[in-house]
């Protein structure tokens, strides 16, 4: 049990050493004075960390690991840094941090730590999701909590248009510009799909809420103890006991700003930005894999060059999450890389089916 929990120690020391220099090189070149505050706070958080697992370490006898520093992600976060709003690569940190806590989470219900170590563990979980709410908020602050909605969307724009194309490859091998323009369309029609499915989605939420505004204003104006009451059984039904639930709403009592808050679901996105924004990003996940059938004289040829710069694409995106967040940078690739090729290949064997059941020839 010791040599677990000395293998885990030296591992999190590690990687909390590793958070410490990465928010403090973000910090150092940080204008924001905001944002800098945060990162070099969350930095010496992330110091404090990694001498507690120092003690643990020195209290077993062990000698600290050494802290190498790693070189790629150092620059991959100055280039970025230098043309990339510091809040998208935040946003993209916060990537790497729920294993982290979740890690510390099975430590700490383990029994391998003493209750003292288990206090400080505790207090130590708590600061990481402090941080990472520290982190959506700043990201939503400044409107830019679409990122994880952007790489999805390419993605998945990406993805499903590599498949279509390769399918269509199967069955138009001697016509790339039909392969072409049908990518096209598919992929179009995707695009404003999703878009318009964003704007419904934000829209409709924000209709639900003013109409649900308008009923808290006259239950307030008409019973506001009715509008209490109404937060009780939400909080009963959240599973807190009934003494809680009577205690926390008497101390709301008539604050009914507080109250509306509580009871209503805003809606702070606009919907306009959310559906362009989607679409957007979905459109541009499209153009990898449909490019290159408007410049080859025959399908497969460009099916290569569609799965080349698609491959690229699924690996860029995969790396850039992998580098500033600080996962395991091939595992990562690779899942990218299998999920789109995957869905390719499994499309090149229905086009093909297809083709040999209808005999298309064009």
């Amino acid at each position: 049990m010791s040599a677990k929990l000395i293998a885990s120690a030296r591992r999190f020391y590690l990687g909390e050493m590793d958070d410490w220099h990465t928010y403090s090189l973000l910090a150092r070149h940080t204008r924001d004075p905001e944002q800098r505050a945060l990162l070099e706070r969350i930095a010496t958080m992330e110091k404090r960390h990694a001498e507690f697992w120092a003690g643990i370490l020195e209290r077993h006898g062990q000698p600290l690991p050494a802290v190498r520093a790693r070189r790629l992600r150092t620059l991959a976060l100055r280039l970025l840094q230098r043309h990339v709003n510091p809040l998208l690569l935040i946003a993209a940190l916060e990537l790497g941090e729920t294993g982290a806590v979740e890690a510390y989470h099975r430590l700490w219900q383990s029994g391998l730590l003493p209750a003292d170590d288990c206090e400080t563990l505790r207090g130590i979980i708590l600061d990481e999701l402090e941080h990472e709410a520290a982190f959506r908020r700043q990201t939503r602050e400044r409107g830019l909590q679409n990122v994880r909605d952007f790489v999805l969307g390419m993605n998945d724009g990406l993805v499903e248009i590599l498949g279509a194309v390769t399918g269509l490859s199967a069955a138009y091998a001697g016509n790339p510009l039909l392969v072409a323009v049908s990518g096209l369309v598919v992929g179009i029609a995707g695009a404003l799909s999703m878009g318009i499915g964003a704007f419904i989605s934000v829209r409709s939420q924000r209709q639900v809420n003013a109409g649900n505004r308008q009923r808290m204003a006259v239950l307030f104006d008409v019973a506001p103890e009715r509008a209490v009451s109404e937060y009780r059984e939400r909080l009963v039904a959240s599973g807190l006991p009934d003494e809680i639930s009577d205690a926390v709403a008497r101390k709301l009592g008539d604050n009914r700003e507080a109250l509306s808050k509580l009871l209503l679901d805003e809606v702070t996105e606009n919907e306009w930005r959310s559906g362009l924004f989607t679409g957007s990003a979905y459109l541009f996940g499209v153009l990898f894999p449909v490019l290159p059938y408007f410049v080859a004289d025959h399908a497969l040829t460009a099916l290569i060059g569609s799965v080349f710069f698609a491959g690229l694409a699924l690996a860029a995106v995969g790396g850039f999450i992998a580098l500033v967040s600080g996962i395991h940078l091939r595992p990562k690739v690779f899942e990218m890389l299998a999920s789109g090729l995957g869905a390719a290949a499994l499309a090149w064997l229905f086009g093909t089916l297809m083709q040999t059941l209808f005999g298309l020839r064009v």
